[in-house]
């Protein structure tokens, strides 16, 4: 199971995602790069981040510096930002809109990791099952910021895990 950590930047904790058995999902932007992945990505500023001091953190999470001895977030991430979402076919009006849409936030972010998941064959879906060691399997987003926090790695991305963009987005299916 997947849960979004929200589109308000750092957060504190919040529920789902701060559970244990979910994974937490941040949020990333997108842009065309030069790079041979051919995209540049960095932290959106709306992903939601924090910690949360009643749940416990996952087994495999304890070996990263999350400043946290519980439940941080977020464990990974996909692209969030509304400007460079994902083009999503709606026939039914909502809001007087309808067909194609640009969408964005978190919630479109946590169903991409699901589709991961799926992929992957790995279906327990809870954050234990990432493969916090197989660190080559994530891209890691190392800039950007989603606000200010009392500890800078929850919401200023870094090398290695950080709040907004968790270990970062999946390389392949080996990261779940």
């Amino acid at each position: 199971m997947t849960a979004a950590t929200g589109d308000s930047g750092y957060q504190g904790g919040s529920f789902p995602a701060s559970s244990s058995y979910v994974t937490a999902v941040g949020g990333t932007s997108l842009t065309k790069g030069v790079n041979t992945r051919g995209w540049t990505e960095t932290v959106w500023s709306g992903a939601g981040s924090g910690y949360f001091l009643h749940n416990t953190a996952p087994a495999a999470a304890t070996s990263f510096n999350t400043g946290c001895a519980k439940r941080a977030m977020a464990d990974v991430s996909a692209v969030a930002d509304p400007n460079a979402g994902v083009a999503v076919y709606d026939s039914t009006a909502y809001l007087g809109s309808s067909g194609w849409l640009v969408l964005g936030g978190t919630s479109v972010s946590a169903p991409i990791i699901g589709w991961v998941y799926a992929l992957s064959g790995n279906t327990a879906g809870y954050a234990s099952a990432l493969n916090y060691a197989h660190t080559t399997a994530f891209f890691d987003v190392t800039s950007g910021s989603n606000g200010t926090c009392p500890t800078l790695l929850w919401c200023t991305a870094r090398t290695g895990w950080d709040g907004p963009s968790g270990l970062g987005t999946p390389n392949d299916v080996s990261a779940i």
